[in-house]
């Protein structure tokens, strides 16, 4: 049966095609319970998109909390296997205040892990599905990718503080080259030293461009094999998706979890990223876990603007009947309708606020 006949609504039209798509490249499905110790949350705070997490007390006395988070419970209920790949992924509820109403939200989001021995084509394959994930969504997308081991050896190389580390950071979050200027200044950096941090934090655009200017700009201050390593996985990623990666060294991620790669994915038409990943070996260090791990999540709550702008009509038809109408006339009418692909809304009086593309009435019908 195709999809595109169903009665789905977008989200769940999304979930299914990257269901399927994740599937594909060998990720099976893994489930968990709603609820984990909430001390598991307290423990990595600074990994939560939010702090704030729903809690309540178990019969046994323990304090428990809504899940907030996936990737979290998939480490600590998954075995530790540094020598093989694991590849799952998840379709859950997570629980926690939403971008869009800073209200707490049940959220369904996706997405999916790969953990163990990773290497430069695990790390390519993820890539290439955070880019399909985003074209199952949008045809404008955008993904924006940085590797912080980059971002880290040229602070070290230049004698940046490490109490500092996390301003700097910052900055080129922010994209704020005012800010860095000044920063760089009261910690008595160089003038070249500070011009590089300004084009790190400002450059953006295609790797074939973009990391040959940098590693040329790097000249000696840092062994260039990251640069190397990031611009030959992202040479690798498929034709069909080359076009929309784009290299930016203002993603940035928690660096006392994540440790290399991270990209974030823009949908036209959405003020923030709707899809957000990275390979995070330091959260699996501190886990207790030899292997590395490399993931992203979709945030389908941010799909929610997306939705309503594009949805101009709540259904295809409205049928209107009578009291006197025959069951069989309904019937028959409406699974007429349906069995052509339209989504059908029977009534005997029209809602005023539903939006539908025509009106059909069973009597003008059998005229």
């Amino acid at each position: 049966m195709d999809i595109n006949t169903l009665s789905l609504t977008n989200n769940e039209k999304i979930i299914f095609n990257l269901r399927s798509l994740f599937n594909k490249r060998g990720y099976s499905q893994y489930k968990m319970s709603k609820f984990e110790e909430y001390d598991l949350y307290v423990r990595n705070k600074d990994f939560l998109i939010s702090d704030s997490v729903i809690t309540f007390t178990d019969t046994n006395g323990k304090l428990m909390a809504l899940k907030p988070d996936v990737t979290l419970s998939i480490i600590k209920n998954s075995n530790d296997e540094p020598d093989s790949i694991q590849k799952v992924y998840y379709d859950e509820n997570v629980y926690r205040i939403s971008k869009g109403t800073n209200t707490f939200k049940e959220i369904t989001q996706i997405g999916l892990e790969c953990f163990g021995k990773i290497d430069n084509y695990n790390i390519c394959e993820v890539i290439n599905l955070a880019c399909k994930s985003l074209r199952v969504i949008s045809e404008n997308s955008m993904l924006d990718v940085s590797h912080l081991g980059i971002i880290t050896e040229i602070l070290k190389a230049i004698n940046v503080p490490v109490e500092f580390e996390s301003e700097i950071f910052r900055c080129i979050s922010e994209k704020n080259p005012h800010e860095l200027v000044k920063l760089c200044s009261e910690f008595g950096l160089p003038d070249k030293d500070t011009e590089l941090l300004k084009t790190i934090a400002t450059t953006s655009g295609k790797a074939s461009v973009v990391i040959p200017e940098i590693k040329a700009l790097l000249g000696d201050v840092i062994d260039s094999k990251a640069l190397d390593g990031l611009f030959e996985i992202l040479s690798f990623v498929d034709d069909d998706v080359k076009d929309m990666i784009q290299v930016d060294f203002s993603v940035v991620s928690d660096t006392h979890y994540y440790n290399s790669i991270v990209f974030k994915g823009f949908i036209e038409g959405i003020p923030t990223s709707v899809l957000s990943g990275g390979q995070y070996d330091k959260l699996m260090n501190k886990m207790k876990r030899k292997s590395k791990a490399i993931g992203f999540a979709v945030y389908l709550d941010m799909l929610d603007i997306l939705n309503v702008n594009n949805n101009e009509f709540d259904v295809d038809v409205v049928l209107v009947y009578n009291d006197s109408t025959k069951l069989s006339q309904i019937k028959e009418q409406t699974e007429s309708l349906l069995n052509i692909g339209h989504s059908v809304f029977a009534c005997t009086k029209v809602p005023a606020d539903l939006k539908y593309k025509s009106l059909i009435s069973i009597s003008d019908s059998e005229v």
